[in-house]
């Protein structure tokens, strides 16, 4: 049995991963979230500790430490702008960290986590739940089969509703969100990539706060 403990815990994946670790047998020692609306986590982990700001969970994850009782995942879902600072927590505190999409905001900031990752010795991992959709992994299976270097015309669109809420909670903010693209296009990016291979050119001609469009050219 593993010791989790989770970020962001009141938000709207929390639950998700509250059911996986409760389902595969796994222990949650403490949430962290500064909002208290987080009823559900006694749901599954009714000993499970809550705490509603960072310095006072990091005294307590490093209290627990001294008493022998090692986090062996820091699960992340918190907004997308915490995300670094939340697996560089996770990583330094000898853990292996599961985070919500995506991992960080500026490319550029992979580099340093990966050097984090080196010098502890532990890993991140993020969530690409497209990979195990049935109809996708049927349709990856089907292109590997098919003709060596056949070239495939795809157009995808993904088209969904929001309410007024979005556009002012963090996620209508490029700056805490990365936007369109980086909060919900990224899964279909890591989709087309995981099936078609890397990208050779990408041209964006469409970008606003509800719209992203981009294409490869022909």
């Amino acid at each position: 049995m593993k010791n989790f403990v989770l970020i962001g815990a009141g938000g709207y994946i929390a639950p998700r991963h509250m059911k996986a670790i409760k389902d595969t047998n796994n222990n949650l020692l403490a949430a962290l979230d500064k909002h208290d609306s987080v009823g559900i986590l006694y749901s599954y982990f009714p000993n499970a500790d809550f705490l509603q700001n960072m310095k006072g969970f990091d005294r307590h994850i490093e209290k627990l430490k001294r008493q022998g009782i090692h986090t062996d995942y820091v699960g992340v879902c918190s907004p997308n702008y915490l995300h670094d600072a939340h697996i560089r927590f996770g990583l330094r505190i000898g853990a292996d960290v599961i985070c919500e999409k995506p991992i960080v905001l500026n490319p550029w900031n992979i580099d340093a986590l990966m050097e984090i990752e080196k010098e502890t010795g532990h890993k991140v991992f993020t969530i690409l739940q497209l990979r195990l959709h049935p109809a996708i992994i049927a349709l990856r299976e089907k292109i590997i089969k098919g003709p060596a270097g056949k070239k495939y015309d795809v157009n995808l669109n993904y088209i969904t509703s929001r309410g007024h809420w979005y556009h002012t909670s963090w996620k209508g903010d490029v700056q805490k969100s990365g936007g369109i693209a980086t909060n919900i296009g990224i899964h279909f990016f890591d989709m087309l990539l995981w099936i078609f291979g890397d990208v050779k050119e990408n041209i964006v001609y469409q970008h606003s706060n509800d719209t992203a469009s981009q294409a490869e050219p022909g």
